[in-house]
């Protein structure tokens, strides 16, 4: 089983694969971590390094839960999934997960660094709907209708907890 989740910042990708990997002994990968200079914020590595390292992880794991934003990841790691997961709740409910979203230390020193983040988090997120960006609804869109394997959209957050259950 290889599960890939994708979908604006605050739809619940992280929880959802969170859950999934647990529930079904599956290896997890945030694509954030492959994307980001440890130990900086916002600093993004060379798309090149990118993309070795979600190479790396893809081959080294038979079974996976992959979850991000970044449109030209999900599109190189669709080829390997068996199951493609849009997580499109809207922006209210994005904007509402992530005034509520836990310290993630892996991204941030400490609370008040990812606390001091959130207004521009919130700008970045309400601006997914008119971007037309790789990131952006419009590219996540087009890459979810071109799909051809087995894919699913949520568009309500408790729905997608259910896939968990319905997966054999």
């Amino acid at each position: 089983m290889r599960i890939l989740v994708f979908g604006n910042s605050g739809s619940g990708k992280s929880t959802l694969c969170r859950d999934l990997a647990s529930q079904y002994s599956l290896d997890h990968l945030d694509l954030d971590s492959v994307v980001w200079e440890a130990g900086k914020i916002a600093v993004q590595r060379p798309m090149s390094d990118i993309l070795a390292s979600l190479d790396d992880y893809l081959d080294a794991h038979a079974s996976w839960a992959v979850e991000g934003c970044y449109g030209e990841l999900v599109e190189h790691a669709s080829a390997f999934c068996t199951q493609l997961v849009f997580l499109n709740p809207g922006k209210d409910t994005c904007l509402r997960h992530n005034l509520h979203r836990p310290w993630e230390p892996n991204k941030y020193v400490n609370p008040g660094a990812q606390d001091a983040m959130l207004a521009n988090l919130q700008i970045w997120v309400s601006s997914y709907y008119e971007r037309d960006d790789a990131w952006s609804l419009a590219a996540h869109r087009a890459l979810f209708d071109a799909f051809q394997g087995s894919k699913v959209e949520y568009t309500e957050p408790a729905k997608a907890m259910l896939l968990a259950q319905q997966l054999p």
